[in-house]
Parts: structure tokens; sequence; C-alpha cells
């Protein structure tokens, strides 16, 4: 009993995570517009494109054996051993550190995948995203996705046209996350069951998840429309059949 007793006070080398923060990356942001660009017109968008992140408990704080129960139980909490969250012995400072160093390396996939997508000049179209206080890679395609929104739309606009046609969103709000890579090949992330959650609650009806990551949303909220994608270029597809009714991939 008083080994127990000791093992239920103790701090476990654990985090748990839950349901975190949506941002529209289309809208303002801490003053400012999350995706600024210039150099070619702008489209006024309609809609939302939401990034979702999930909260975990930093490496600093401890987690004992009540908060590991309590999180097992819990559909909107998750817990995962720190070192699959945090770099292994970092500090919090240093963990800051390198979710923002992420964050701005997937900023910068973001805008070359785009930008290669619609195929524009990157020394003519100038893009500058601003989310400092949200880190790691995974917006990546969504920043990706408003940056074709603003510039281009569904498409339907033809080159040049400064509406470019439809809202890419349909005048939805939409949420999502995934890594994105120059190239506009879309990879996985952690946590998808929970963003899911975060999504619905903050009023998205649909859900743009890496197709890797299907598996793990067979509990997915009600209302939650989930489309699996691997590439920007299938995301955007996917988003444009949603808005004219045809086939859309399911999870």
């Amino acid at each position: 009993m008083a080994l127990l007793a000791v093992a239920g006070f103790a701090p476990l080398p654990y985090s748990v995570a839950r349901p975190g923060q949506t941002t529209d990356v289309l809208g303002p942001y801490g003053g400012d517009e999350v995706i600024n660009i210039s150099g070619a017109p702008v489209r006024k968008t309609s809609g939302q494109l939401r990034m979702v992140a999930i909260q975990a408990t930093a490496p600093r704080v401890d987690i004992r054996l009540a908060d590991v129960i309590g999180g097992y139980f819990r559909a909107d909490r998750a817990v995962m051993p720190k070192e699959a969250v945090f770099p292994p012995g970092a500090s919090d400072a240093q963990v800051a550190a390198h979710n923002t160093a992420d964050m701005k390396k997937s900023q910068n996939a973001a805008v070359a995948a785009a930008l290669g997508f619609l195929k524009k000049d990157p020394d003519r179209v100038k893009v500058k995203l601003k989310l400092d206080d949200v880190g790691g890679p995974s917006a990546g395609l969504l920043f990706a996705l408003g940056i074709v929104d603003k510039l281009d739309g569904d498409g339907g606009g033809g080159s040049g046209s400064r509406d470019g046609g439809g809202d890419l969103t349909g005048g939805r709000k939409i949420a999502g996350t995934g890594t994105i890579d120059a190239d506009g090949a879309v990879g996985a992330v952690g946590g998808v069951a929970l963003k899911a959650q975060a999504a619905r609650r903050d009023g998205a009806s649909v859900f743009l998840v890496p197709k890797a990551e299907c598996e793990s949303l067979r509990d997915a909220p009600d209302g939650l429309r989930l489309i699996p994608v691997t590439t920007l270029k299938g995301a955007v597809h996917a988003l444009r059949e949603l808005d004219n009714g045809g086939p859309v991939p399911a999870c």
C-alpha cells in the first residue's frame, strides 16, 4: 500500500494533451492578417480555413497517476510519453524555440508549394505569414490553401482575374491539419482525433486530414465531414468538387 501511495504522487514521464485553438488563416490574428500578399491581385474571401492545434502540458509540468487515469477515460484527452511530444531533455524555452523553428520551416514550404501550384513567380509575388504564438509544422497545408484561395479562389475566374471565381471554401468553415513540403506533398501529424474535436467545437463542417491519419479518426465528431488528402493539388481538387457536388474522397 505504501508503494501504491508513493506511485500515486510521484511524477510520471507523460504529457496530457487536449483540443487546442483553431485559427482562420484567411482572417486577422493579433491585429494583422495571417496571410499578407504583395505583387499580385488579392481576392476578398468568404468562409474560413481554420488551422488546428492541440495543447499539451509543458515538460516541466508534473503528471501524476490520477492525471494518467483521468486522461485514459476522457475522449477529449490523450496521454502520451513526453518524448513523443517534446525533444528529450529540453526545457520549456527550448521546446518553444524548436516549435517556432518548425513553424517557420512549415510557412516557407507552404509559400513555395502554393506559388508552385499556381505557377506564380516567387520573385514577383511575395507572401508573408504571421502566426507567431502557435508552433510546429502541422499548419502547412492550411497556409498553402489560404494562399491559393486569396490568389485564385476556386480557379474559376481565369488567369489574372481579380475575383478568381468563387471561394475555395464555398463559404464554409473548413478546418484541417497536415504538414507540407515545397512540392506540395502532405504529411502526417499527431493528435488528429483531438484536432477534429477542436475543429467541430469551433464550427467547422469539413476537416481535411492526411490520408495516413484516417484510421485515427474512426470516432470523429458528428457533423464533421472527413476528407483525406495526400497533396496540395488533391486538397484543392477535393474542395472544388465539394462545392460543385462532385465526388469527394472520404475516410
